[in-house]
């Protein structure tokens, strides 16, 4: 294939050098700022400020005023292991605005004193004539003053996937790329003024909230700090007036607070999210965040951007209608030049030959080029104008060649495409004499309005169905044509181009309603393409309408209503974003241009594509190597497994807690002044919420977890019963060590002893109650097995051996007694274990997949 190459002589002299220094120094660099950083001791600050920890600050600094050694230890290991993590994390989630850097191009070519010059583009100034070839990335917001066949892909700031034709007098936006042709224009707006300075600006204002995870862990440590306070006020008081030394009663009282609140807590949270991270991972799902991972389990609402996530982002020939008024469907991957063609009878074995004609003409009136696989570059790869490459594929679906044919018919002569005309012409000699004249563009452009009405109606139908629609026409004549004023043309039919979904997308959207997750379609696309994927995806039904951009501020009821939003800007994902929120939604945003990075960023959860731009990596907390949607789907069920475990470990610990509160309170009532030592509570508090209570972070999901509805974002970690099985099962725990501990007493046994082992034990058996059951595509999680046995034989140390029974101030028991006292304290786990497996006999109504179910 011929090329023609136009030499552009530059008569604009441009800035002199030194007037480029003045207005530099006057308007600062063509940079976007970078954010102001935190320092170590803020982000540290920040993570001591939770409440939960808050807490376990005051009673570590109250157990070391007492000189209680061993819990000052837990308490500032747990402390300082959490506040370290989560200040890493902090800052590796803090680089969104840094990214932008990379979209501008390091260096541009400028006419100052009326020559070319290589400049940093951070040294532009307004009023600079920046010159332009295809693949530049536009280094600051351009008004252009010549325009060479200039097409421009604006996806990273519009969304838009096909790219745009730009003429004189128009402007083109900082961080867009100059496809095709070439170009030319003065600098109207630099750094944080630009196109891509706005985006930035948008970044930095928006900053993500507390996760639903964070919110209901702020709000228990609340709740525990003044239910636990409160209490171990009572048993003080209730100590003294029964003649229990002063020190001994405060150290107790603080124990008590110790053992009330799950400090291990953080650690259980970090390890979760932390093996979850890693899942996630193996599925090429990579967090940024560690929160991040159980927020996709709170999620209710999925906004997905169009390009690039649940399209392909490779233009190609979907449908074609040749001349008679035959329409054929297209079928391939990409640009691969393979694929299958359906006509009106079937699959086409043999290519009829208009439809040929047709493929032909899109080849030769063509300036694109195909690259085939090779090495590192694993696919068919599109050079110059996406949409003509995808003439080129459809020609090779066709049988064509896209070197032999162009070669046996040579270009001599053209009229480029141009935004008056909308059309472009090439004139082609012909081996057997004569010339060929082909003409493509728009089809009221191309056709006659007399003679192919049916093709005009065709064309009409094809837009409806959100296809971008070229028409094709020919003519063969003996002399060399004007291309400006060709030959009569005969119509060779249309084709109909567009951003295929990915094969997945429907599936996945089904997948999403199972799973009781909306999903919208937000996107800057036409309306008629965002109607026409929207529909194709089971989001809208007949009479639905698409919340459109362009024509206003959306209102509250378009966003209630709205499944799918068409020519949106980025400050109007983030009221779209912002107005879900306020209603109550969790919501994930899906994106991967710079437009979509301040929506990325205020979304509770922002999931970039890995191919995208670093500037939406940047901002996202979840980013998809693979680029697939379906990897959500996966992600959520990952998210709702943690925020189980996490339930099932505040069950676990704050049943214990539960017990230990009503021994201690209703010990003095049964005639024992102190049920407990001190460092008998910590001892258990030690080993309960120590291994098994972290272990239980690695349980794995319910069978179910994907065919539930997700948890509504105002119900407490507490909720949906948890708070009715803590109580439960801490009465029962506390009941049976009561009674224990009386029946020893009134046999004159070591009374004391008893309780601390049959309430140790117990606690360690509802840690095996709670559990998950495994699956046929689970396993057991050995490790909480493994805990368990490992602290059951340091809790019967406890009482066995002879150093511990110092430390612990307890009495050495019979064996017989150790055997009544284990059979005693499984009776707990038993009926905790046997509950749930009638309460999980009820069965969760599956939402069903389609178009009804995705409207739910």
């Amino acid at each position: 294939m011929t090329s023609r190459t136009r030499v552009v002589v530059h008569t604009a002299p441009g800035l002199s050098n030194g007037e480029a220094a003045e207005r530099l120094a006057a308007d600062g660099p063509n940079i976007v700022a970078a954010p102001p950083r935190r320092g170590v001791l803020a982000r540290v600050a920040r993570q001591l400020a939770d409440p939960l920890v808050a807490l376990l600050l005051i009673a570590g600094a109250v157990t070391a005023f007492l000189r209680d050694l061993p819990d000052t230890v837990i308490i500032v290991l747990v402390v300082t292991v959490n506040t370290v993590i989560g200040v890493f994390q902090e800052v590796r989630a803090d680089a969104a605005i840094a990214a932008l850097d990379q979209l501008a191009a390091p260096n541009t070519r400028v006419v100052r004193d009326g020559h070319d010059q290589i400049v940093p583009a951070a040294d532009l100034v307004r009023g600079d004539h920046v010159r332009l070839e295809a693949g530049d990335v536009v280094p600051a917001d351009l008004e252009l003053t010549e325009a060479q066949r200039a097409t421009f892909d604006e996806s990273s700031l519009t969304g838009e996937s096909v790219p745009v034709h730009r003429g004189v007098a128009e402007t083109a936006g900082a961080g867009v790329v100059l496809t095709s042709g070439r170009a030319a224009g003065t600098v109207v707006r630099t750094g944080a003024a630009s196109a891509l300075g706005r985006v930035a600006e948008l970044v930095a204002r928006t900053r993500p909230g507390p996760t639903p995870l964070q919110r209901r862990i702020a709000a228990l440590g609340r709740i525990l700090g003044l239910t636990a306070v409160a209490v171990s006020g009572v048993v003080f008081a209730l100590g003294l007036l029964a003649g229990q030394p002063l020190v001994r009663m405060a150290i107790t009282a603080v124990s008590l607070v110790v053992a009330a609140v799950p400090e291990s807590l953080p650690a259980v949270v970090t390890l979760a999210l932390a093996l979850g991270a890693r899942r996630m991972a193996g599925t090429r799902a990579i967090p940024r965040r560690l929160h991040a991972v159980e927020t996709l389990g709170s999620v209710t609402v999925i906004a997905s951007d169009k390009t690039g996530t649940l399209t392909e982002n490779r233009m190609t020939v979907q449908q074609a209608v040749t001349a008679d008024g035959s329409r054929y469907t297209v079928a391939g991957i990409g640009y691969d030049p393979t694929g299958e063609i359906t006509g009106p009878d079937g699959v086409v074995a043999i290519v009829p030959a208009d439809l040929r004609d047709l493929a032909r003409g899109g080849l030769l009136c063509n300036d694109a080029g195909l690259l085939p696989p090779v090495g590192e570059r694993t696919r068919w790869t599109a050079v110059g104008d996406p949409m003509e490459a995808a003439l080129l594929a459809f020609a090779g679906r066709c049988g064509l060649d896209q070197a032999a044919d162009p070669a046996a018919a040579p270009r001599v002569a053209e009229h480029p495409f141009d935004q008056t005309r909308r059309r472009m012409t090439t004139v082609h000699h012909l081996a057997s004499g004569g010339f060929l004249t082909v003409v493509k563009g728009a089809p009221e452009s191309v056709l006659d309005a007399g003679t192919d009405t049916g093709l005009l109606t065709a064309a009409g139908d094809l837009a409806a169905d959100g296809l971008r629609v070229l028409a094709i026409a020919t003519a063969v004549s003996a002399d060399p044509p004007d291309p400006e004023d060709p030959p009569a043309l005969y119509a060779a039919g249309l084709v109909g181009i567009g951003d295929p979904l990915r094969a997945t997308a429907r599936e996945t959207a089904e997948e999403f309603a199972r799973s009781g997750v909306r999903l919208l379609l937000i996107t800057g696309d036409h309306p008629g393409t965002a109607a026409a994927i929207g529909t194709q995806l089971g989001l809208l039904g007949p009479g639905d309408a698409v919340a459109r951009g362009d024509t206003g501020p959306l209102t509250g009821e378009q966003i209630a209503d709205a499944r799918v939003y068409a020519r949106t800007q980025p400050e109007q994902k983030l009221d779209i974003i912002a107005a879900l929120q306020a209603r109550g939604e969790v919501v994930a945003m899906t994106g991967d241009g710079v437009n979509d990075a301040p929506a990325l960023r205020r979304a509770d959860i922002g999931v970039a594509m890995g191919s995208g731009t670093e500037v939406a990596r940047q901002a996202a907390e979840l980013v998809l190597l693979d680029d697939n949607l379906a990897t959500v789907a996966k992600a959520i069920g990952e998210g709702r497994r943690i925020y189980d475990n996490i339930r099932r470990f505040l069950r676990y610990a704050m049943s214990g807690g539960v017990a230990e509160l009503i021994v201690m309170l209703a010990g003095p009532l049964l005639g024992m002044p102190l049920a407990l030592l001190p460092a008998q509570l910590l001892w258990i508090n030690l080993l309960t919420h120590g291994v098994p209570g972290v272990a239980l972070g690695a349980e794995p999901a319910d069978a179910d977890v994907l065919r539930r509805p997700p948890r509504s974002p105002q119900e407490s970690v507490l909720g949906a019963g948890l708070l009715r099985d803590i109580l439960v099962g801490g009465t029962v725990v506390a009941a049976v060590t009561l009674i224990a501990g009386v029946t020893a007493d009134a046999m004159e046994l070591p009374w004391q002893s008893v309780m601390f082992l049959v309430l140790g034990l117990a606690q360690l058996g509802v840690a095996l109650a709670v559990r998950a059951r495994p699956t046929a595509e689970t396993s057991r999680n050995w490790s909480l097995i493994g805990a368990v046995v490992v602290c059951v034989i340091l809790q019967l140390a406890g009482v066995l051996a002879g150093p511990l029974q110092d430390l612990l101030g307890t009495e050495p028991l019979t064996a017989a007694t150790i055997l009544v006292c284990c059979g005693i304290a499984v009776i707990p786990g038993l009926a905790l274990r046997l509950a749930d497996r009638r309460h999980t006999t009820r069965s969760v109504r599956p939402v069903p997949p389609g178009p009804d179910a995705l409207s739910t």
